[in-house]
């Protein structure tokens, strides 16, 4: 057995093994782990020897970059720094509802290991980190040589959220001219489909060396092949490339080594330019074991139905995408098969139809089928967002009047509920009357009703009263920032039928000016049994 094989059966057996752990054995990856090696230190003259690569001080100079005479230049302007990247949002304290001085006196590496450990699963929790993501809040306090690994972290959380676009925009805010930060908008114009735009990236931004695979990529993908093996061959002989990689580009740069070569090991982890060069020699990885931002590049119009169905669902059960783009994706073509994501695609097909012809007799017969196909798959949520407001409108009876009822409280849209039908449950009436307003105009709820029960006191009187003496110290202390992102774990703890913990996380958020969000994530967490698949129920 060769070196090589032995390489092989050591991956495939570390491999194997790695699929053979439950999903709960393995932590998820961060977006910090699976960026590509982009960039590298720029190269040390000290340390250059005949044979390795000029650096750019000692590159031959040509004719064109001699000067003519002379004569003194022209005065140049360059753009300074632009500060501390913590600092940089892509929306204002105000529009996001949040105080500028949210972070206060809070320590970065505090928030920065809040960030990175929040995740939380309720979409009002979700739209509202989202925003706290993207803010353009006054810096924390940071010591010296610290500044921007609060950005990064935002940046990282957007990027583990499936929220690619956001994450891309962040990163704009502050511009490329950071290894760090070029690194996340190389991989992201990667996951888009847009390579060519990656290499644009890396052509024009100054400062940043890009490593030999990714420049190896980007000759290759200009149509400078030559140029592309010349550095290939070179850099593999120094050294400067990982086996496995090397032999990835191998196969990328000549279609005959290709055609006699075996499947590839796929890497351990696997970076976005592995995943575009896997696709490039026709041995594609699947996206579906992939951190959820891999999930974008099977959205390409390239891809098949499936794939693409696949990845929406994905995507969409994260909140990652927005649910009328699932809905579009549903609609493009008529199921070809039955059983799991055909049966939704038809079932909301069937209920688009109904609703494109106003027809409410139409839309409570296919109403309770797509719901019952949808909430399985943890898609609940989704339905909700692509026609809760248009069902809850219409006055149905019966059970499908109900599911309209929930979808509509679910999307937060109680106010299209004009009638409510006339068989509702109390209960039903009880949570209709919470979301439109403030709660303490609902009268306790019903006796039977747990969730519900133990989630309305924190609504009733100041905001301030029985407030977690953790939360209060923080708040007093200027951290409020730390208190906010310690309220969304509270609140989502609920899922996990933790309700006091959760009561407290939403006293917590209504002192901190967010009331709205409150309410809403008390509703769906009331909703959570109806709309969420029974516990240790999989995903079709």
């Amino acid at each position: 057995m060769t070196s090589t094989d032995g390489l092989r059966l050591a991956c495939a057996l570390a491999a194997g093994l790695g699929l053979a752990l439950p999903a709960a054995a393995k932590p998820p990856l961060s977006a910090s782990d699976w960026l590509s090696g982009s960039v590298q230190e720029p190269d040390n003259i000290s340390s250059w020897r005949p044979g390795d690569p000029r650096p750019p001080e000692l590159q031959r100079r040509s004719k064109r970059d001699i000067a003519p005479t002379g004569a003194v230049e022209p005065v140049g302007v360059t753009r300074l720094g632009e500060g501390n990247p913590d600092g940089k949002g892509t929306v204002s304290p105000r529009a996001a509802g949040l105080p500028p001085d949210l972070w206060g006196d809070s320590d970065a590496a505090v928030l920065v290991r809040q960030i990175r450990g929040s995740n939380p699963r309720l979409p009002a929790l979700r739209r509202l980190e989202r925003r706290l993501l993207a803010a353009q809040l006054r810096p924390p306090r940071t010591e010296a040589g610290q500044e921007g690994a609060l950005f990064l972290a935002r940046v990282d959380k957007l990027l583990d959220m499936g929220a690619t676009g956001a994450a891309k925009e962040l990163l704009k805010a502050a511009g490329p001219g950071d290894p760090e930060r070029f690194r996340r908008l190389f991989d992201i114009a990667l996951l888009s489909g847009d390579e060519a735009h990656a290499c644009e990236i890396m052509d024009r931004t100054p400062g940043v060396a890009p490593s030999f695979p990714a420049r190896i990529f980007c000759l290759a993908l200009g149509g400078d092949w030559a140029a592309a093996a010349l550095v290939f061959h070179g850099a593999h002989a120094m050294g400067r490339i990982d086996p496995q990689m090397a032999e990835l580009l191998a196969q990328y740069l000549d279609d005959s080594y290709s055609d006699g070569a075996e499947e590839l090991v796929p890497p351990t982890v696997v970076t976005p330019l592995e995943l575009r060069l896997h696709e490039a020699i026709g041995q594609p990885l699947p996206s579906s074991n992939l951190p959820l931002a891999f999930a974008l590049a099977d959205l390409d119009q390239n891809e098949g139905w499936k794939a693409r169905l696949d990845a929406a669902e994905r995507l969409a059960r994260a909140g990652a995408i927005p649910a009328s783009q699932l809905r579009m994706i549903y609609l493009e073509q008529k199921p070809a098969a039955s059983g799991g994501v055909w049966d939704r695609a038809g079932a909301v097909q069937a209920l688009a139809d109904a609703l494109l012809l106003r027809d409410a007799g139409a839309v409570a017969r296919t109403l309770p089928p797509a719901f019952d196909a949808m909430v399985p798959a943890g898609l609940g949520p989704a339905l909700a967002e692509m026609v809760g407001a248009e069902v809850g409108a219409l006055g149905m009876e019966g059970r499908a009047g109900r599911i309209a009822l929930w979808l509509a409280l679910q999307a937060a849209q109680p106010q299209v509920v004009q009638a409510p039908p006339a068989d509702a449950q109390a209960f039903d009436l009880w949570l209709l009357r919470f979301a439109e307003g403030e709660p303490e105009s609902a009268p306790p709820p019903g006796e039977g009703e747990p969730l519900a029960a133990d989630l309305f006191p924190a609504f009733l009187g100041p905001s301030e009263r029985n407030l977690p003496q953790n939360a209060a110290q923080l708040i007093l202390a200027g951290r409020r920032g730390e208190a906010l992102l310690a309220a969304i774990a509270d609140v989502d703890a609920g899922l996990d039928g933790d309700l006091p913990r959760a009561a407290q996380g939403l006293r917590v958020l209504r002192v901190l000016g967010q009331q709205e969000i409150a309410r809403q994530a008390a509703v769906e967490l009331i909703l959570a049994p109806m709309m969420a698949p029974a516990p240790g129920a999989g995903m079709p």
